[in-house]
């Protein structure tokens, strides 16, 4: 199951990105689902980020 989490995420995130690179090369606005998207991706990258420094700070504590 992670392995297809991680795979749809990496997906997910190279579309996103090339999508908003081809944009900013041809100076054209973002459509509104794409902002969205990558808003999402940020979120969803924080919010892994802080829990994983909560695991990684509670194993080091020893709580």
């Amino acid at each position: 199951m992670m392995e297809f989490a991680a795979l749809t995420y990496g997906l997910l995130a190279s579309v996103i990105l090339s999508a908003a690179q081809r944009n900013r090369r041809l100076a054209q606005p973002h459509p509104p689902m794409l902002l969205y998207a990558g808003y999402l991706l940020c979120g969803i990258s924080a919010g892994t980020a802080a829990i994983l420094a909560y695991i990684a700070l509670s194993q080091f504590v020893g709580g």
